[in-house]
Order: C-alpha cells, then structure tokens, then sequence
C-alpha cells in the first residue's frame, strides 16, 4: 500500500453530499497552522498588490504597463493560494477507517492496515503507523495545538481500540 498519493483513491467511493459527512465519529483539523496560513496569505495578496501598483511609478529605464501591474498582482494571488493549500489538512475516523487529507491527498485506510498512531518526539506532527511498518504523517494534529493536538490523539486511540477490538475470549 503505497504511502504517498495525490488523488483520492479509496476501495469504495464516498456518498455524493452529506451522507459522506455521517459515516464518521471524529473529525479533526489544524487551528494555529490555519490561522497563520490565511495572515501569511493576506499578507502576501498586500504586498503583491502594493507592489503592482507601485511598479510604474518609479524611473527604473524599464517601460512597465498595466498588463505588468496585473500580473504583478495576480502572481500574488497564486502565491496566497498556494500558501492556503496548508489549510487542507483533515482527519476523519469511523468505522470503516481512518482518512487522512494533507495538501494534495486524500487516502481511506482500513482498520486492518492500521497499527497504531504516535507522536514521536521533536516532531511537529503525529503520524498514522501502517502494519507494513510504514507510516503516514498526521498533518492535521500538530504540536503547536497544544491541548487541542492531545485531545485529538486521545479520541483517535480510543476510537482505534473500539474499532480494532476482537471478541475472542481473554485467555488467563
């Protein structure tokens, strides 16, 4: 099962509208990396734009044209928008898995691919351990949520037990 992947591939494909949004006990994105995004984002449409118009006024030998002034502008548009692609990030977990959306992606994985979650030290994301010893980071619990990031680890080891839970008998 390849880690890494940039469209949405599940084995069964989702309900059209809010009959997806039912299917799941626990959903969980980033706050602080959000609010930043979308400053940084404002911040950089400001400058772009400030910048546009001020490129004719200055006596540089160059010609600029109001083409170059939109451009300017609209560079600066593209640059925000890449910068809140980083608002994507989101964990669903229910009873048929865990899905996990980074920046590009969107990937179900199954209970029975699933080996636990950890948040491994100087770290500044948790990440979904896979039963084939590899791993898929987390983008959406991140350190600097403090309390927030904790809460969210917790519920999903508890919807991860309850989920995994065999009823075979306890041996003593």
């Amino acid at each position: 099962m390849p880690v890494v992947r940039i469209w949405r591939r599940n084995d069964g494909a989702l309900p059209a509208g809010g009959a997806a949004d039912a299917d799941w006990d626990f959903e969980v994105r980033p706050r602080r990396a959000v609010l930043t995004a979308r400053i940084i984002a404002v911040l950089i449409v400001a400058v772009f734009a400030v910048g546009g118009i001020w490129l004719r006024s200055g006596s540089t030998g160059v010609n600029f044209r109001l083409a170059d002034q939109i451009a300017m502008v609209a560079i600066g548009v593209l640059v925000a928008g890449g910068v809140l692609m980083l608002t994507r990030p989101r964990m669903r977990v229910g009873p048929r898995g865990v899905s996990v959306r980074n920046i590009l992606g969107d990937t179900l994985f199954h209970w029975e691919h699933i080996r636990g979650v950890s948040f491994p030290d100087r770290k500044s994301w948790a990440r979904l351990e896979l039963v084939d010893d590899d791993y898929v980071p987390l983008l959406a619990i991140r350190s600097n949520d403090k309390a927030h990031a904790a809460q969210a680890m917790d519920r999903l080891r508890d919807l991860g037990a309850k989920y995994t839970e065999t009823d075979e008998p306890k041996q003593d």
